[in-house]
């Protein structure tokens, strides 16, 4: 009973503040904002799937004990964190030369390809894989939620599960809340100034990302 005890305390311990950590605003939350009010909900699901994706991946590496070589590894850390510099400034750059036109849109404001569709998910799972602190921070922050006497890997793989599910959740919710002005929000002159806006914001984390130094 008492390791049942202990195992359940600590699922919910890790629910609550992961929880908490998912509804800090982000990179990750502007992006599913910003694709749900351009571009449609449908859209701006597949970032928010792409990105708990992404985290999702990171736990398992972590579980698997590859996230203890990374966070230590100063080599690795640098690639990968040069790598996602270079990636956000890309998607910025691109969002601050967009422009939206009146006909890219349906009457249900989603663009008719499935090929858009993918193209944000693997723009919200990149945007997370290519971040080195969320390695660095799943490696700090599972082990102190896993009970003694319990599969390491097994457990923290659960942990990670539990915070991709809350992190769907969040997103939806986010996504549901902003359509009562997605008609205006996806006129083609709004829809550029908030492409402009997150590119810009896109670029600045693409720059710190690549000036910063690993501590």
């Amino acid at each position: 009973m008492t390791a049942d005890l202990n195992i359940w305390t600590a699922l919910l311990a890790f629910a609550g503040a992961a929880g908490l950590l998912t509804i800090v605003p982000g990179l990750d939350t502007l992006l599913v904002l910003r694709t749900a009010t351009v571009e449609g909900p449908g859209r701006a699901m597949f970032a928010a799937l792409g990105i708990c994706t992404g985290c999702l991946a990171w736990g398992i590496l972590v579980s698997a004990g590859l996230g203890a070589v990374f966070a230590v590894s100063n080599l690795a850390y640098q690639i990968v964190r040069i790598s996602g510099a270079i990636y956000l400034v890309y998607l910025g750059v691109r969002l601050l030369i967009q422009r939206e036109k009146p006909s890219a849109l349906d009457s249900a404001g989603e663009i008719p390809s499935a090929r858009g569709s993918l193209r944000w998910f693997m723009r919200g799972l990149l945007t997370n894989l290519l971040n080195p602190k969320v390695g660095v921070f799943y490696v700090t922050f599972l082990p102190q939620f896993i009970p003694s006497h319990v599969n390491v890997i097994g457990f923290s793989v659960l942990l990670a599960l539990i915070h991709d599910v809350e992190g769907v959740l969040w997103f939806a919710a986010l996504i549901f809340l902003t359509q009562p002005l997605a008609r205006w929000l996806r006129q083609p002159k709004t829809s550029t100034v908030l492409n402009r806006i997150t590119g810009g914001v896109f670029i600045l984390f693409g720059a710190r990302l690549a000036l910063e130094r690993k501590s």
